[in-house]
C-alpha cells in the first residue's frame, strides 16, 4: 500500500487484503484499467479526484487488467474500463464504461456517508449551542462542495431559518425547481412566514411608523436598525444604516458606522452578507 492510503495498487499478491479484508471495514471501489484503453484514462482522474475528496471512506483499488488477466477474469471482467463496489466481500454495484463524475457520484452516494458528514455533525452542534455564525459557515461550505445538491439545499435552508436568517433562506429556495419542492421544502417556506411574523414586534413596528413619517431622522433609523439586528433581520437592518451613512457619514460621532460594523461582526467573518456589505460600506466611506 503506498502513502496515500486511500488509493492503491492491486496485484495477485496483495488482493485478497485489498479486496476481501479491506472490504469487511470499508467499501472497495476497484477499477480495472489498461494503458491502451482510453476511456480509462478518462475515468481514473474522476476515481482518484473522489478517493482524495471522500478521505479514505471508501479504498480505490486499481487493477492493471493487461498485468492481472487471473484477476480480470476471476472477477467477472468482459470489458474496460468496469469498475465495481465491493463490500464484506462480494461486489454490490458497479458499471462498465466511462463515466461522468456526476453518475459516478451517483453511485458512490448509495453505498458512502457523504463526504461533508463530520462537518455537518460539527455545524448541527453549533447550531444547537446558539453559535449560528461559525454553524452557517459550515453549512455553506459543505453546500457549496456537495454542487448545491438538493438535499444540502434544503439542509443549509434550515440552518438559515433556526439562525433567521430568513431572506437568505428564502432566496436559497427560490432556486429548487418545482418538481423537487416536497413536503420539506413547504415546510421550510411555511417557517420563514411565520419567522417573519414574529420578528414584527410592536417596537419595530412602531419605529418603522415614524420612519415612514420622518425619513431624516437618522436617530430613529439607527434605532431600527438595532431592532431589525437583534431578530437577525441583517440586510433590511444594514440597509438603513447604509441611508444613514450616505447622508452623513458621522452622524452622532460616527454612531451608524458603529452599528454597521458591529453588525458585520455578529454575522460572521467570510459570511457572504458580511463581505457583500463590508463592499457597500466601503463605497459609501471612500
Amino acid at each position: 500500500m503506498n502513502a496515500q492510503t486511500h488509493i492503491v495498487e492491486v496485484d495477485e499478491s496483495n488482493a485478497q487484503q485489498l479486496l476481501i479484508e479491506e472490504s469487511m471495514t470499508r467499501p472497495v471501489v476497484v477499477d480495472f484499467w489498461a494503458d491502451w484503453c482510453g476511456p480509462c484514462k478518462q475515468l481514473m482522474p474522476i476515481l482518484e479526484k473522489l478517493a482524495d475528496e471522500y478521505q479514505g471512506a471508501f479504498l480505490l483499488a486499481k487493477v492493471n487488467a493487461d498485468e492481472q488477466q487471473m484477476l480480470a477474469q476471476q472477477l467477472g471482467v468482459r470489458s474496460l474500463p468496469t469498475v465495481m463496489v465491493i463490500k464484506e466481500g462480494q461486489p454490490i454495484d458497479g458499471f462498465s464504461g466511462a463515466q461522468p463524475e456526476s453518475a459516478v457520484r451517483e453511485m458512490l452516494d448509495k453505498h458512502l456517508p457523504s463526504p461533508q458528514a463530520g462537518a455537518l455533525a460539527e455545524a448541527e452542534q453549533l447550531l444547537a449551542a446558539g453559535d449560528f455564525p461559525a454553524a452557517l459557515a459550515l453549512y455553506r461550505s459543505a453546500w457549496e462542495e456537495s454542487g448545491h445538491k438538493l438535499e444540502m439545499t434544503l439542509t443549509y435552508a434550515g440552518a438559515l431559518v433556526t439562525a433567521k436568517r430568513l431572506d437568505e433562506a428564502e432566496s436559497l429556495l427560490q432556486v429548487i425547481r418545482l418538481a423537487d419542492q416536497d413536503a420539506r421544502y413547504e415546510q421550510l417556506m411555511a417557517q420563514i412566514e411565520l419567522g417573519r411574523e414574529a420578528a414584527r414586534s410592536p417596537e419595530v413596528e412602531a419605529l418603522e411608523s415614524a420612519i415612514l413619517a420622518d425619513p431624516g431622522d437618522h436617530g430613529i433609523r439607527i434605532q431600527l436598525a438595532i431592532q431589525l439586528s437583534q431578530v437577525a433581520q441583517y440586510r433590511e437592518a444594514l440597509e438603513h444604516l447604509l441611508t444613514v451613512l450616505s447622508a452623513d457619514r458621522e452622524f452622532n460621532n460616527g454612531e451608524a458606522r458603529k452599528v454597521f460594523l458591529d453588525t458585520l461582526a455578529t454575522i460572521g467573518k467570510g459570511d457572504p452578507l458580511a463581505a457583500e456589505y463590508q463592499r457597500k460600506l466601503f463605497s459609501v466611506m471612500y
